[in-house]
């Protein structure tokens, strides 16, 4: 009896310990107004990064990632921007250089409400907190954008095509984005990167953003066709009817040094790795900013074009490689070019330069 007592003793002191082991991240851990948050981006080794197992106690070894670029996100009292009175229920604003977001830190999670001086219809979930081991949780079908403005430039000619002949006349278009995202903790331990060693819970997301498009058409002899109706096949390049979803894994800790995630992989639907890492970073000089390098990439983001200008008149070869790593765009230029963006889908992409002496990868992103 005493031998089994003992045992059971010893048991219960491991699981003890284990347990212990396990984190909390709480909206206390994270980004608060006047943290300055390092990101870099390896674009080099991330091919080869692997996100590694599930399950409790593990070790995740990023060690090995590599500054090719350095972006800094300052996150500021929203009532000190220009558009902080429209969003009186933002309490932090994050900035990146490129844009602003207006965010709403609360104990049950963070959520954005608006993109510079574009409010969101209802928040959208972030990061809900607090993150424990085994958490899941799913925000549903969020209608975050609904924006009608009057009918700009389809001729009234289409009508009969867009309404099945019901109307005679385009009077109004409107946009409707929804989001709807997962997530779950699936893992906790260690995790390793370049600035250290800390623990971490591992968060698995899955965001989906479903964009579609109507239009008003007026039946202007009995009114009884007047409708929404939705954009046909025929001009879905103008307003296309689309979903896209992100899949991604990050690496959050309660370390209070950090207060951001510390690593950031995108996936595919499979798991698989696109070939970029986002890891945090505390090295502040940004690899973009070298004087070597003497390159201007703007408007970012943009919704048609994107113009690269070198400052250095160097040969240069650049791709435009999409989320799932594959490459939609590539050309070599000297001093300067631009890029038409309208011919791709919204969303987020990796534009890569290299020259004999350098290469650079810069995330941008289509509207």
């Amino acid at each position: 009896m005493k031998k089994f007592i003992l045992l059971f003793t010893i048991a219960l002191l491991f699981i003890g310990r284990n347990s212990l082991a396990q984190i909390t991240v709480t909206h206390t851990d994270i980004i608060d107004v006047g943290d300055i948050i390092y990101e870099a981006l390896d674009s080099v080794s991330g091919s080869a990064i692997q996100i590694g197992s599930a399950g409790a106690n593990q070790t995740w070894d990023f060690s090995n990632l590599q500054q090719n670029e350095v972006n800094s996100i300052e996150h500021i009292d929203p009532n000190s921007t220009s558009f902080g009175f429209m969003y009186p229920t933002s309490n932090i604003c994050a900035d990146n250089g490129s844009q602003k977001i207006y965010m709403n830190k609360l104990s049950t999670g963070v959520e954005m409400v608006g993109v510079d001086d574009m409010p969101l219809l209802n928040s959208v979930t972030l990061l809900p907190l607090p993150l424990t081991y085994n958490m899941q949780y799913s925000t549903g079908a969020i209608l975050a954008l609904d924006q009608t403005q009057e009918n700009p430039w389809i001729n009234d000619t289409l009508a009969p095509l867009i309404s099945q002949y019901q109307a005679h006349t385009v009077d109004s278009i409107n946009i409707q984005v929804t989001f709807e995202s997962s997530y779950n903790v699936d893992g906790w331990g260690d995790v390793i990167i370049p600035m250290g060693t800390f623990p971490a819970l591992r968060l698995y997301v899955s965001s989906t953003n479903t964009q579609t498009g109507y239009l008003y058409c007026t039946d202007t002899i009995s009114g009884t066709g007047s409708n929404w109706y939705p954009v046909p096949q025929q001009l879905q390049q103008l307003f296309p009817t689309e979903t896209e979803t992100e899949y991604f894994y990050q690496w959050w800790s309660n370390d209070p040094a950090v207060k951001f995630a510390l690593v950031n992989i995108d996936v595919d639907e499979f798991g698989n790795n696109d070939g970029y890492v986002q890891f945090l970073t505390n090295n502040s000089t940004s690899i973009e900013e070298r004087e070597d390098l003497e390159v201007s990439i703007f408007p970012v983001p943009t919704t048609d074009f994107v113009t690269i200008e070198l400052l250095n008149n160097k040969q240069v070869f650049v791709q435009l490689v999409d989320v799932s790593g594959k490459v939609v765009l590539e050309e070599s230029f000297q001093n300067t070019t631009q890029l038409d963006m309208s011919v791709f889908a919204k969303g987020s992409y990796y534009l890569s330069l290299k020259s004999e002496e350098y290469s650079l990868v810069k995330k941008i992103i289509i509207e």
